[in-house]
């Protein structure tokens, strides 16, 4: 299995691929989420960035079996459109009922002025959409929750380590109550509480795979993964949540996942303070292992070099990972060279 992690900026989009001779004829992709949409994203493509459309169009990629969404924000489902439009897949995964999109309707009839409940208001209809256009396609909507666990692949399963049944109820109630709304000022409340929320109600998944097991929480904070046992934590490989904000991991869940390297997927530009220079430290303090899908390099020890790119997972061989080399580009995105 080859895990990639495209260059959406600020976002995430996470490919599993599985070659034509391990998996069948025409092989087997895996997407997790999908980046924004928003066109002044991708405006400086100096560091790679790539629409993740453009990406699978440009890598040829013919089809998507699995789509996993892993929450409702605009840089991780908006881009999942846009490729659902262009690949609709075999199947969507995410933390709804299938049916619940039914009992939605588009949001765009309130007027909203801030910038973030906008995205998160357009990231709703967007997920909606995404629904109706898998179900119209002949597609499969299917709700994951904590304690499931997938075989997607040869040797490959993947466990669902949260959002528990009981957060998932209180997160649907969220949304029920806030598409009850008639008042502007009434819904505009429950929108932001809502969007506050949203990100520990992601799903944390972990890819186990030929004996190596890589976490991808989504972008769920520290406090978002009380109540896990710490040795389902452990893996080899951490996409630390929420673009390496500072909430994104603290010491104690460094020390439980305990991982061999970490992928941080922060924009080149910092926002939010993502790949925060005190995470950063902690991280290289612990002898991790670090790689970045669009920060520059600076020879800078408090900021991350350019990096995240394509891990590759084989049975009996060391945990193999590829990284930007910063010169050529082919499809939008760099070609990579062996690191260890």
């Amino acid at each position: 299995m080859k895990i990639t992690f495209v260059n959406v900026g600020y976002g995430e989009a996470i490919l599993l691929e599985w070659e034509k001779d391990v998996f069948g004829p025409e092989g087997f992709t895996v997407l997790i989420d999908g980046g924004g949409a928003e066109t002044e994203e991708f405006a400086d493509r100096s560091t790679g960035r790539i629409p993740l459309w453009e990406y699978v169009k440009e890598r040829r990629i013919p089809r998507i079996d699995r789509m996993i969404s892993t929450h409702t924000h605009e840089d991780h489902i908006s881009g999942l459109l846009k490729t659902a439009q262009l690949l609709p897949p075999g199947e969507l995964w995410q933390s709804l009922p299938p049916d619940f999109y039914q009992h939605l309707h588009s949001l765009k009839g309130f007027s909203i002025s801030n910038p973030n409940r906008n995205k998160f208001r357009n990231a709703l209809d967007d997920y909606c959409e995404l629904c109706r256009l898998t179900r119209e396609r002949g597609g499969v909507i299917r709700k994951l929750q904590a304690g499931q666990s997938i075989p997607v692949g040869p040797d490959t399963v993947i466990h669902v380590l949260a959002p528990t049944p009981e957060r998932l109820d209180q997160m649907q109630a969220s949304l029920e109550e806030l598409y009850a709304q008639t008042d502007p000022d009434s819904f505009l409340e429950k929108l932001t509480a809502l969007d506050a929320q949203m990100n520990n109600y992601s799903l944390i998944l972990m890819v186990e795979c030929q004996g190596k097991r890589i976490l991808l929480p989504g972008d769920t904070n520290r406090s978002g993964y009380k109540g896990i046992p710490a040795d389902s934590l452990k893996a080899d490989l951490f996409k630390v949540g929420h673009h390496g904000q500072i909430d994104g991991a603290d010491q104690e869940l460094l020390d439980a996942v305990a991982p061999e390297a970490v992928v941080c997927c922060a924009s080149s530009d910092r926002r939010y303070d993502s790949a925060h220079p005190d995470l950063i430290r902690m991280m290289a303090k612990a002898g991790i292992r670090q790689y970045f899908s669009d920060c520059r390099s600076a020879g800078d020890p408090d900021r991350p070099p350019s990096g995240a790119g394509i891990y590759d997972c084989r049975r009996g061989e060391p945990f193999g990972a590829v990284s930007l080399n910063g010169r050529r580009k082919k499809g939008g995105i760099l070609l990579w060279q062996k690191l260890f």
